[in-house]
């Protein structure tokens, strides 16, 4: 299939710069594969879709603050970088994107505040370097140091500055292990209660990890999507996530909802040899659009993706090429936020 082949035009009024509150209160679309209808939900009355012995499974990765903004030490020259990933704890690597790029050459030496400098050791693409920080405490002394300094790093379809109050709204309740650049923003919807309210009912809440990275979001920039390569992102899948799951799948009663589309990459992304899934700690680059043969995933709940991104096209291999068209146009008539912030569907 072409990347032209999944462009449309939305109301840019309906992006959402701000999440519902309480988070469970947004709008969610009810999207019926099978019959090709659609109704209209709130998500917090997402137990009722549930059964006694349903796995939902949640990504349980945690979002970092991941722009920094400094000076080039010599020249004063205001930068901005992005770090994408730490490749080595031990001698503070890590990959970073980098704004200006064409200011920073391998060998420049980058400021942050007095206590936290960086030098630039390698050139990876024409926006990404790697740095060495030059930090004398430990490995988590130097993240509280990310943690102090850094921007949450919200979208830049997000037209507003970003405020302090973010670092917990662009974090969803189930944020455990540190390692995204950007939020499983399917996630954002829960609440505690709603999360009670599942397990009450005997729904497995059961968690996978992975680490989104800036790729997930990396526009595709080749018209065929054959030749289009995804970033490799981390992903653990515990034993008992595994059991709970192929409980599920060998069950004639009971589903497997995949909270988001890591979700999905991450289950899809370790299969057995008999098609059940496997506990694992891999890495995965993963791309999904249609016609792609889903192994794992019987139900999914997302948000409303951009146009020609990745994330839109899985949501069209999940629903139908033709039917995922149909499904946003009435989602753009019935007004519904679109984007990170904005409202869910679930997709049975």
């Amino acid at each position: 299939m072409k990347r032209s082949e999944f462009s449309y035009e939305y109301p840019e009024e309906l992006i959402a710069e701000y999440p519902a509150d309480p988070r469970d209160s947004c709008r969610m679309m009810v999207v019926d594969r099978e019959q090709q209808e659609v109704d209209h939900e709130q998500f917090k009355n997402l137990p009722d879709y549930f059964t006694e012995g349903d796995v939902l499974v949640v990504n349980n990765t945690k979002v970092y603050p991941a722009r920094l903004y400094g000076q080039k030490k010599k020249t004063g020259a205001d930068i901005e970088v992005f770090l994408l990933r730490e490749l080595n704890p031990e001698s503070r690597l890590w990959d970073v994107m980098v704004d200006p790029a064409r200011k920073i050459r391998i060998g420049n030496k980058l400021e942050f505040d007095d206590d936290l400098t960086a030098e630039v050791i390698d050139n990876t693409t024409s926006r990404g370097r790697t740095i060495r920080f030059s930090f004398d405490y430990t490995n988590e002394e130097l993240y509280a140091k990310i943690r102090e300094l850094g921007e949450t790093p919200l979208p830049p379809y997000i037209d507003r500055e970003v405020e302090e109050e973010d670092r917990q709204r662009y974090q969803t309740i189930f944020a455990k292990h540190r390692g995204a650049v950007a939020a499983p923003t399917a996630g954002l919807h829960f609440t505690e209660e709603l999360v009670d309210r599942l397990e009450e009912k005997g729904v497995q809440v059961m968690p996978i990890t992975l680490h989104v990275g800036r790729g997930t979001f990396r526009p595709v920039d080749v018209e065929d999507l054959t030749k289009h390569r995804m970033d490799s992102e981390e992903f653990i899948i515990p034993q008992e996530t595994a059991d709970a799951v192929n409980r599920a799948l060998l069950s004639e009663e009971n589903t497997v909802t995949a909270c988001g589309t890591t979700v999905v990459r991450a289950l899809e992304s370790s299969l057995s040899a008999d098609e059940m899934l496997k506990a694992d700690h891999s890495w995965t680059d993963l791309f999904v659009y249609p016609e792609y043969d889903f192994k794992i995933t019987e139900r999914m709940i997302t948000n409303f993706h951009r146009p020609e991104s990745t994330l839109y096209m899985m949501a069209s291999a999940f629903m139908g090429y033709d039917f995922a068209f149909e499904v946003y146009d009435k989602a753009f008539e019935e007004e519904y936020r679109l984007f990170s912030f904005g409202d869910a569907m679930l997709i049975e």
